[in-house]
């Protein structure tokens, strides 16, 4: 059994910046597939970026030159940097695992993991 557990969110003004970590139950960055998630109140939860095995890493449109997925495989840890943060970049963030490799195509798609995080509350202001 894998655990995720998310820090870092909190409440920024736009343009602002973020670091959102995900720490893992165990060493896991090179074994399992990875990815950022968000679902803002009232709408499905969406990918964000994702990471595969072999470092592989894909970004959603949204947030293509803004977000950076980047791996600490010493501390077990994944994580998310949000820089010129817009208001519509307000949600719950979750992180998510698969064993494996995904396709690069699956790493956006919520179906693809099997284990989730509590998720961490970002809020964007204007």
């Amino acid at each position: 059994q894998v655990q995720l557990v998310e820090s870092g969110g909190g409440s920024v003004q736009s343009g602002g910046s973020l670091r959102l970590s995900c720490a893992g139950s165990r060493y896991i960055y090179n074994r399992y597939s990875m990815g950022w998630f968000r679902q803002a109140p009232g709408k499905e939860r969406e990918g964000v970026g994702g990471i595969n095995t072999d470092g592989t890493i894909q970004y959603a449109d949204s947030v293509k030159g803004r977000f950076t997925i980047s791996p600490d495989n010493d501390k077990n840890t994944l994580y998310l940097q949000m820089n010129s943060l817009k208001p519509e970049d307000t949600a719950m963030y979750y992180c998510a695992a698969k064993a494996g490799r995904l396709a690069w195509w699956a790493l956006l798609q919520r179906s693809s993991y099997d284990y989730w995080g509590q998720g961490t509350q970002v809020t964007v202001s204007s």
